[in-house]
C-alpha cells in the first residue's frame, strides 16, 4: 500500500485517527505495563483497521473500532501473562541482587549475578539461585520458551571459559527440567568471557561478569 494511500484514507477517517490517537496517548508512563499494552495495542490495531478500511471500500470507521478492540485484546494478553510472571520474579528475588527486566523485544530477562549464580570457576548451582528457578518454573504459560545465557570473567583461557559457561547455562536447564519445565522449551548457550558487562581488571566487575541471563519469551 502507498503512503498517498494511507494518507488519504487517513485524511477521510478522521475520527478512527482520533480514537487511535486517544489510545496511543493513554499509554502513558502513570500506567501499568499491562494498561500501557492493551493502550498501545488499541491503538494500533485501531489505525490499521482505518487504512484497511478504508483502502479497500469499507466502512473506516467501524473497521477502525474493530481494530481497535482486536489490538487492545492482543496487547492485553501479552502483558497480563507476562507482567504476572515478571511481578512474581521480581518478588521471588527481593533483596538478592537479581535484575528482572522486560526487554525491548517484549522478552523477560534475568540477569543473576555471580552472588546468587556460581561461584568462581564452579557450575553448581547455589542455594540462593532455587527460589528464583522455582519461581521460573511455577505455572509456567505453555507457550512460553526459555533461554538460558552463560557467562564468565576473563580468569582463564577461552579454552576453560567457554565450556564452562556453557556448564553453568545447562546446571539452570537441568534444574528447570527436573522441576517439570519440558526440555524442548529449554535452550542454552555459553558465551565465556565475550560479553563483559563490566571491567575484568577489579574483583567487582569479574563478580558481575560471571553471571547467568534467563530470558523468557512467548511463541508468535
Amino acid at each position: 500500500m502507498s503512503s498517498s494511500t494511507i494518507t488519504s484514507a487517513l485524511r477521510r477517517t478522521g475520527t478512527a485517527a482520533l480514537v487511535a490517537a486517544l489510545a496511543f496517548a493513554a499509554g502513558c508512563s502513570s500506567m501499568s505495563e499491562r494498561e500501557q499494552g492493551t493502550a498501545k495495542g488499541a491503538g494500533v490495531g485501531a489505525v490499521a483497521g482505518a487504512i484497511i478500511g478504508s483502502a479497500t471500500g469499507g466502512n473506516a470507521g467501524r473497521s477502525a473500532a474493530i481494530g481497535g478492540v482486536v489490538g487492545a485484546v492482543a496487547g492485553n494478553l501479552w502483558s497480563k501473562r507476562m507482567e504476572d510472571k515478571r511481578e512474581a520474579l521480581a518478588r521471588a528475588s527481593q533483596g538478592t541482587g537479581v535484575e528482572v527486566a522486560r526487554t525491548e523485544d517484549n522478552r523477560l530477562k534475568l540477569n543473576v549475578p555471580s552472588d546468587v549464580s556460581f561461584d568462581s570457576g564452579r557450575a553448581d548451582i547455589k542455594p540462593q539461585m532455587r527460589p528464583v528457578l522455582d519461581e521460573i518454573g511455577r505455572n509456567l504459560d505453555p507457550n512460553v520458551r526459555v533461554t538460558i545465557v552463560g557467562h564468565t570473567d576473563s580468569t582463564g583461557s577461552d579454552a576453560i571459559n567457554d565450556p564452562l559457561s556453557r556448564e553453568r547455562a545447562l546446571a539452570v536447564r537441568d534444574y528447570l527440567s527436573a522441576r517439570g519445565v519440558a526440555p524442548s522449551r529449554l535452550s542454552v548457550t555459553g558465551r565465556g568471557s565475550h560479553e563483559p558487562v563490566a571491567s575484568n581488571d577489579t574483583e567487582a566487575g569479574r563478580a558481575a561478569n560471571r553471571r547467568v541471563e534467563i530470558f523468557l519469551s512467548e511463541n508468535a
